[in-house]
C-alpha cells in the first residue's frame, strides 16, 4: 500500500507517485506546455519508472535501480495538477551519483500556487533518501519559463557544459 506523501502549498495537493490511469492527464499538460501531444513517450516512461514490484513511497533505502527511479504527480483529488520525472544517475562523464530531473509540468492555470515547488521538493526527498546530496537539470536557454523556475528553487549554473552536432 502506498504512502502517498502529502504537502501543503498555496494549493492543497498530493504527491505520489504516477498510475496509468494518470497518464492522459499527464499528457494534456504536457500538451499545454509545449504544444506537442506525446502520448507513446509518457506510457513508456510510466512503464520504465514505475511499472516496479516494490513501494518507494514508504521510509525504505531504495536497493534496486528501478528504486532510484521517480516519476511523481502532484493532485487533488482525480485531478492531476502536475508532474515531475528524475532518477539518480552515476559515474557519466566522471560526475559522482546525483539526482536528475528531467520533466517537469504543471497546469498553466495552477502556475504560481507552489506546485513546482511542493513536486521538485518531493523528488528532492527521494534523492537524499537514495544518499545523494546533488540535483542537476538540463534546459533550453531559451526556456525563461522553467530556468527562472529552476533559479527560484536555488538551482544555477553546475560544471558540466553540453556539445551536440547535426547528424
Amino acid at each position: 500500500m502506498a504512502n502517498p506523501q502529502t504537502r501543503q502549498s498555496e494549493r492543497k495537493c498530493t504527491v505520489r507517485l504516477a498510475k496509468a490511469a494518470d497518464i492522459p492527464q499527464v499528457i494534456a499538460i504536457d500538451t499545454e506546455n509545449t504544444g506537442l501531444p506525446k502520448a507513446e513517450y509518457w506510457e513508456d516512461l510510466l512503464e520504465r519508472y514505475n511499472n516496479r514490484s516494490t513501494d518507494v513511497d514508504d521510509d525504505t533505502q531504495p536497493k534496486s535501480v528501478k528504486r532510484y527511479r521517480f516519476f511523481l504527480v502532484a493532485c487533488d483529488g482525480d485531478a492531476v495538477l502536475g508532474f515531475i520525472i528524475g532518477e539518480v544517475r552515476a559515474w557519466e562523464f566522471g560526475s559522482p551519483p546525483c539526482g536528475w530531473i528531467f520533466a517537469i509540468g504543471v497546469r498553466n492555470n495552477t502556475r504560481q500556487g507552489g506546485v513546482g515547488h511542493v513536486l521538485l521538493e518531493a523528488l528532492n526527498d527521494r534523492f537524499r533518501k537514495a544518499g545523494v546530496s546533488k540535483v542537476r537539470t538540463m534546459l533550453a536557454r531559451d526556456d525563461t519559463l522553467i530556468m527562472s523556475f529552476f533559479r527560484s528553487q536555488g538551482m544555477m549554473a553546475g560544471p558540466f557544459i553540453q556539445f551536440e552536432k547535426d547528424l
